[in-house]
């Protein structure tokens, strides 16, 4: 069982239908991975009054001959060590996996099906499975949009840029940083040491500072959703964040309440991914959240690709 950190929040309203603008890859719901806007008050994640009551639960723990122990919740082998937390706030079930690395090449990223293309997809579990990932979340679904740098695992796939667009970068020795389309080319960033760009955005915390406000708008979708997000606490020491949403159980959370979580899991970087009916979370061979497009049917939608933790 996955412990559970459970907050008092206040609610906030939800929009389950799509913004305008979508792209087409979510023919069920509106097509594309939906992000929104930071339309919400203001989270308690990361506030001095927040209360909490944790309840930890006990997992029976497998210990394989390789010295790998893995449970419901955690896995450790000496170079790889994940801890899953799951959280309650803003009306949401928000999941966490606590990363801890010996070396930044076991954070990775990979294509559906192995092959870049924008008509290539496949769910998010498929995807981890087919690349033996212990860890997986989905990536910023590249195959929607024609502009955006595309890197992964040290390869240019695409360098046209888009306007007014943050990218993260995650650079060889596994430092994030966070980069604007057009003031530096995909090819000087492959030479600066670039492993992976990720074009979606926008960046939820820089310096350890939030940056982004109530009112701010990703263009693919507003106010709460399920998200994903993914943040550096410290050397070679990551988050990756995946909540839930547009269902009864779970409203889903604007950007602003996003940067607020990832502010107060001590991120100094943090960035928005793909969400909407995309957000999935991905351990030891199971899907962790309750991915939807629609809120009717729990199910993953296929994505053109995962950011992922493995060998």
């Amino acid at each position: 069982m996955i412990s559970r950190v459970y907050a008092e929040a206040p609610q906030t309203d939800a929009f389950y239908e799509n913004a305008e603008g979508e792209a087409e890859t979510d023919a069920a719901e509106a097509e594309e991975p939906g992000e929104a806007e930071g339309t919400s008050g203001k989270s308690d994640s990361s506030s001095g009054g927040r209360k909490h009551r944790k309840k930890s639960s006990m997992s029976e723990e497998e210990e394989t001959d390789t010295g790998t122990t893995v449970t419901d919740s955690s896995y450790s082998d000496g170079e790889i060590s994940i801890t899953l937390t799951e959280y309650r706030e803003c009306d949401t079930a928000i999941y966490v996996a606590d990363i801890m690395l010996s070396s930044a090449e076991y954070l990775k990223t990979a294509f559906a099906q192995n092959a870049y293309g924008r008509n290539v997809t496949a769910v998010t579990s498929e995807i981890a499975k087919d690349v033996g990932a212990i860890l997986a979340i989905n990536g910023d679904y590249y195959g929607a949009r024609q502009q955006g740098y595309v890197i992964r695992n040290g390869v240019l796939y695409r360098d046209t840029a888009a306007s007014d667009q943050e990218d993260l970068v995650i650079y060889e020795d596994g430092t994030f940083g966070i980069i604007s389309d057009g003031h530096v080319t995909a090819q000087e960033l492959l030479e600066d040491g670039a492993v992976q760009v990720l074009s979606f955005g926008s960046a939820l915390v820089v310096d350890g500072e939030i940056s982004v406000l109530e009112g701010d708008e990703v263009g693919k979708a507003k106010a709460s959703n399920p998200r994903t997000a993914i943040g550096v606490i410290d050397d070679l020491h990551y988050v990756f964040v995946v909540s839930d949403g547009r269902t009864e159980e779970s409203e889903g959370l604007s950007l602003s309440e996003l940067a607020e979580f990832m502010e107060g899991l001590g991120v100094q970087t943090a960035y928005n991914l793909d969400g909407g009916g995309s957000s999935t979370l991905y351990f030891n061979g199971e899907v962790i959240n309750q991915p939807t497009t629609n809120g009717k049917k729990i199910g993953e939608r296929s994505v053109s690709d995962i950011v992922c933790i493995g060998y």
